[in-house]
C-alpha cells in the first residue's frame, strides 16, 4: 500500500484536501481523531493524564476537559511535552493497526496537523503540505471557527512555519482560492502521480525514466529533494545507512537534467541484494538488468553494482548501489567534492553538456560522447586530490 503524509498548518485547509482524498478512494486515518479516542472515559490514556494534570481537567461527567486541559499546557512547553508523552505513542500504534488492516492496494492518507513538528516526514512514502497565505488562514479562522484575530495568530505562531512544511513536502497543494479550485488540484495530484505511485509500488516498478535530455539550470531545491529522500532511505534501513547526494544535482550551479543521482553504501553485493525487497517497499524498486561501473584507470574493466529507481512518478532518481571503496563508489564522491570546489572544472563540464545534449538526442548516444571528457575529469580529480589531501567523506 502506498502511505501518504498529509499536512497544514491551521486554517490552511487541510481537512478539506483530506475529505477530497477520501471521495477518490483514500483511507483516511486523522490524528486529531484517534487522539480523541484515545483519552475517551475510561481508558488508559485519560488516566495518565489526570495523573499529570490532575482532576481538573475532567468534566462532570468524567470526560476530558479540553478546554481546561488547554489552559494548561498552552504556553507550557515541559506541559506540552508531558502531554505528548502521553498521546502520540497510543496515536502511533492506533495508527499502525488501522494501516495493516488497510487493503493491499489501498492508499492510506495520513492527516497528521504535527507532522513535520514530530519529525515524521520520512516515514510516509509521500508527504503533501497544504498550504495558504497566513492573512488568508487568520481570516478562516476568524469567520468559520469564531476566533478572535489574535486568537488565530497565537494558534498559527504556535505551530512551525511554512518554511519548514515546504522543505519537507514531496508535493504541495495550494489553497488560495475557492473549493472548487482546491478539488482540481487535489484531483491532478491524485490523479498524475498519487494513482501511478500505488501501482508502480505494488507492482515493485519504477517510474518510466524521462527520455528528454534537456540540459536546465542549476535548482536550489534539487538538494532538498535529496535530502528528503535520503531521509526516507535512512529510516527504511536504519540510521547507520551511509547515502550520499550525488551527480550533477549535487553540484551548486551545475545545470543539470534534473536526475536526482544517490549512493548507497554497502560491504558487498550479497548485501546490497538483501536490502533490494526492503528498498522496494520504501518506494525504490530495483532496475532489471546487470549494471557496471568504468573503472576509468584500467580501460574496458568494469566494476559490478546494482541499479534502484524510484516509484514516484514526480521523482527522476537514480539510486546507485555500491561497494564502499570501489572504483565506481570513490569516483563519484571526488567527481562531485572536484567541481565542487574547481568552478573552472565544474564550467568546462556545462559546456561540454550543453554540447553533447545539442548532438544527441538519445540517452545512448549521449552517454557514449561523455566518456573521453570523463576520463579527463579522473585524471584531473585524481591530480586534485593528491593536492589537496581529499579524502571519501564518511
Amino acid at each position: 500500500m502506498l502511505r501518504v503524509g498529509l499536512t497544514g498548518g491551521i486554517g490552511a485547509g487541510k481537512s478539506a484536501v483530506a475529505q477530497r482524498f477520501a471521495e477518490r478512494g483514500a483511507v483516511i486515518i486523522d490524528a486529531d481523531v484517534l487522539s480523541r479516542e484515545v483519552v475517551e472515559a475510561g481508558t488508559e490514556g485519560l488516566a495518565e493524564i489526570v495523573e499529570a494534570f490532575g482532576a481538573g481537567v475532567l468534566t462532570a461527567e468524567g470526560t476530558l476537559d479540553r478546554p481546561a486541559l488547554g489552559a494548561k499546557v498552552f504556553g507550557d512547553e515541559a506541559a506540552r511535552r508531558t502531554l505528548e508523552k502521553i498521546i502520540h505513542p497510543r496515536v502511533r500504534a492506533r495508527t499502525a493497526e488501522l494501516t495493516l488492516g488497510a487493503a493491499r492496494d489501498a492508499i492510506v492518507v495520513n492527516d497528521v496537523p504535527l507532522l513535520v513538528e514530530a519529525g515524521l516526514a520520512p516515514s510516509y512514502h509521500l508527504v503533501v503540505v497544504v498550504l495558504a497565505d497566513r492573512d488568508l488562514r487568520v481570516q478562516r479562522l476568524t469567520q468559520l471557527r469564531g476566533m478572535s484575530a489574535a486568537e488565530a495568530a497565537a494558534r498559527i505562531g504556535a505551530q512551525t512555519d511554512d518554511e519548514h512544511r515546504r522543505a519537507t513536502a514531496d508535493a504541495i497543494v495550494t489553497n488560495d482560492a475557492d473549493l472548487a479550485t482546491l478539488h482540481a488540484r487535489v484531483d491532478e495530484l491524485w490523479r498524475d502521480r498519487i494513482v501511478e505511485f500505488e501501482r508502480n509500488l505494488r507492482m515493485g516498478r519504477s517510474a518510466p525514466r524521462n527520455q528528454n535530455l534537456r540540459i536546465v539550470p542549476f535548482d536550489p531545491e534539487w538538494p532538498a529533494r535529496a535530502d528528503r529522500l535520503i531521509a526516507r532511505i535512512r529510516h527504511g534501513l536504519g540510521d547507520h545507512i551511509e547515502v550520499h547526494h550525488i551527480g550533477s544535482t549535487a553540484v551548486p550551479g551545475l545545470p543539470a537534467k534534473g536526475v536526482i543521482d544517490l549512493m548507497l553504501s554497502v560491504r558487498t553485493l550479497d548485501e546490497a541484494d538483501a536490502l533490494a525487497d526492503r528498498l522496494a517497499e520504501i518506494g525504490f524498486p530495483r532496475r532489471p538488468g546487470e549494471w557496471f561501473d568504468n573503472t576509468r584507470k584500467v580501460p574496458g574493466s568494469t566494476w559490478p553494482k546494482r541499479l534502484h529507481g524510484c516509484a514516484d512518478p514526480g521523482y527522476e532518481v537514480n539510486l546507485h548501489v555500491r561497494v564502499a571503496g570501489s572504483p565506481g563508489w570513490r569516483f563519484a564522491l571526488l567527481m562531485r567534492d572536484h567541481l565542487r570546489a574547481v568552478p573552472e572544472a565544474r564550467d568546462a563540464y556545462a559546456a561540454a553538456r550543453a554540447a553533447w545534449a545539442v548532438r544527441f538526442e538519445d540517452r545512448a548516444g549521449y552517454a557514449e560522447a561523455k566518456e573521453p571528457w570523463f576520463a579527463q575529469e579522473a585524471q584531473a580529480a585524481d591530480d586534485w586530490a593528491l593536492q589537496t589531501g581529499w579524502q571519501p567523506p564518511v
